[in-house]
């Protein structure tokens, strides 16, 4: 659920009305890409729900369970920078195949062991870091690669086709088959995975895309100094520097109704699980009608304004939560807070390719990625604290007010991409 030689001129933001009204084309790389995504994150989704059950199976210790989910964020905060510079070094098709090759013999040995009964809670543990450690490069790269794959027109349209295709399978899709590929085989839904990298890496090593073309390197130029050139880009754009701030507030939001939101559901509302498994489908759904309003809101209005808009959209959402004690509320607000989350992604990684110069893409997207996550484990601390000492429904309020401080961050920057303001970056 969440959120480079010479002097380069970076591309701005305006609500131009034409902006991403041509439909990306299905044939060709985009088409086999889509489909590399969408098999992954069905995969990765099978996985990510069997796990906790994996892990409550091996221990009753309630913090040995969770941190099996909190290794997952863990890597992007110690080599997400890396991931990114590296990913501006190399030819981004070949690094997501092989790492999509290596993610697949990983999962299918984590499967073996599972099925053998030889699974810990140490294993689960090495698993989740070793495989979001890959996945810095891998995101990165695939940051990288989209805009070499789709006219830069398309560039907005392309990224809500991937997102919501990717929610589609891995929240709509994914969660129902879980109890039945453990009920034939505890070692069953990491086979699955395993197979998804091992396709998705045959469909990305099949696009016929051009080795990208790396401008000479500065002497003595080192994946530090490389690292300090991609957060100064990010810092100099104000739009996406601002952007970044927004997303990382958001994204401590986001953490505290993560941790909380079964506590809403089942002590607050009374709703048991199946209030809480309609609250998630509702997200899910609210997203892929995100996906598609994402690129008439961009038209509309810009893609700035897209993000003030939906983060407005889902304050409202939290605080509905938060206060309306019912269950129907909460399933209606979150079907919004999903489908604004989606417009929110959308637009943000469309900035995120149109405004860096090429050559520094992989190392801005790390730079975003890596600060925007770093919000979520603190906010899943504050919101257990918060639902401790005053009761389950106030942290969908103090997400609310995160929220709110994220739009307020974001609003200075419309002058900025209005304005037609270009950020100049000397390499």
């Amino acid at each position: 659920m969440g959120r480079g030689g010479g002097v380069v001129t970076t591309a701005v933001e305006t609500p131009d009305v034409g902006a991403g009204a041509r439909s990306v084309a299905w044939r060709g790389g985009f088409g086999r890409l889509w489909g590399a995504a969408v098999l992954s994150s069905f995969g990765d989704s099978l996985r990510k729900a069997a796990l906790p059950l994996l892990a409550a199976s091996l221990t009753d210790d309630p913090l040995l369970i969770a941190s099996v989910t909190a290794c997952g964020y863990l890597p992007w905060l110690v080599f997400g920078l890396v991931g990114g510079a590296v990913a501006d070094r190399v030819d981004q098709r070949r690094a997501m195949w092989t790492v999509d090759v290596a993610r697949g013999l990983l999962v299918a040995a984590f499967a073996l062991a599972v099925a053998l009964g030889h699974a810990s809670i140490g294993l689960l543990i090495a698993l989740a870091v070793v495989l979001t450690t890959l996945q810095t490069l891998f995101d990165n790269a695939a940051t990288a690669l989209l805009p070499a794959l789709v006219d830069r027109a398309t560039l907005g349209s392309a990224n809500a086709r991937l997102l919501t295709g990717q929610q589609f399978a891995g929240g709509l899709l994914a969660a129902p088959v879980v109890p039945f590929l453990m009920a034939a085989g505890a070692g069953l839904p990491y086979a699955v995975d395993a197979a998804t990298y091992l396709v998705a890496a045959v469909l990305v090593a099949s696009l016929r895309v051009p080795a990208p073309e790396h401008p000479p390197r500065p002497a003595g130029a080192t994946l530090r100094s490389d690292i300090a050139h991609g957060l100064r880009t990010l810092w100099r754009d104000r739009v996406l520097r601002r952007l970044c701030a927004a997303t990382a507030l958001g994204n401590v939001g986001i953490g505290a109704l993560l941790a909380t939101l079964v506590v809403l559901v089942t002590r607050w509302l009374d709703a048991g699980s199946g209030g809480y498994a309609a609250a998630i489908t509702a997200y899910a759904a609210g997203s892929l009608v995100g996906g598609a309003l994402a690129g008439w809101l961009a038209r509309s209005i810009g893609r700035v304004r897209s993000v003030l808009a939906a983060g407005t959209a889902q304050i409202a959402a939290l605080v509905a939560m938060g206060t309306i004690r019912d269950v129907v509320a909460l399933v209606v607000s979150m079907a919004v807070f999903g489908a604004m989350g989606m417009v929110w992604n959308v637009s943000t990684h469309t900035l995120m390719q149109e405004r860096p110069p090429a050559a520094v893409l992989g190392r801005v997207s790390s730079a975003f990625r890596t600060l925007a996550v770093a919000g979520a484990p603190l906010g899943a601390i504050l919101g257990g604290a918060v639902a401790a000492l005053w009761g389950p429904n106030t942290p969908m309020l103090l997400a609310a007010a995160l929220f709110a401080l994220s739009v307020t961050a974001l609003t200075p920057a419309l002058k900025s991409a209005d304005g037609g303001q270009t950020t100049q970056i000397a390499r």
